[in-house]
């Protein structure tokens, strides 16, 4: 009967994964060939963030994580990806270091949210992207913009990719305040 119920549950999971896969295959694809009539994600840099504005960021990202109880890394960059503020809170996992200031640095340098490069990658099958030097395709970097022009990027990393999502734009909602 045990056997019978693992059975069940691996079909309804099988056939939930084959219906995702389904759907996003049918997504169609952006046409590459296309000529837009503006530059995509053509946010001029700015001035690069201060340090107490940086510290600021994180801050408030460090507020939404003991609010929701999810502890986690962060990372903020100036507009040419270096590296301004960290925290790690406690209990953070160790890998989510390096990859908060990879997100954070792919934001600044390529003027866009992480999240471009995994919509790319996972709904289009644009595996060049990783091609890309200092890509990372994974949600919760994200590009800080200031009276529009970008000084820095947010990077969050310990949680899932929606987790991370979350509270890098509670850390990014704090520019301009």
């Amino acid at each position: 009967m045990k056997v019978g119920k693992f059975a069940a549950a691996l079909a309804a999971a099988v056939t939930c994964f084959a219906g995702g896969a389904l759907a996003q295959a049918q997504a169609p694809a952006p046409d590459l060939n296309a000529v837009p009539d503006k530059m995509p994600f053509n946010i001029p840099f700015g001035t690069p963030i201060t340090m107490d504005k940086a510290q600021a960021v994180i801050a408030a990202a460090v507020a939404e994580a003991n609010k929701r109880g999810w502890p986690e890394d962060f990372a903020v960059v100036d507009n040419h990806g270096d590296l301004v503020a960290f925290a790690r809170m406690d209990g953070a996992q160790l890998a989510s270091i390096a990859i908060a200031q990879h997100k954070a640095r792919t934001a600044a340098r390529y003027r866009r949210p992480t999240v471009a490069f995994e919509t790319g990658m996972q709904k289009f099958g644009f595996n060049y992207l990783l091609t890309l030097d200092d890509v990372i395709a994974s949600r919760g970097g994200i590009p800080l913009v200031q009276d529009g022009k970008i000084i820095g990027a947010v990077g969050c990393s310990g949680g899932t990719g929606s987790q991370d999502q979350v509270l890098c734009e509670a850390a990014a909602a704090t520019i301009g305040k």
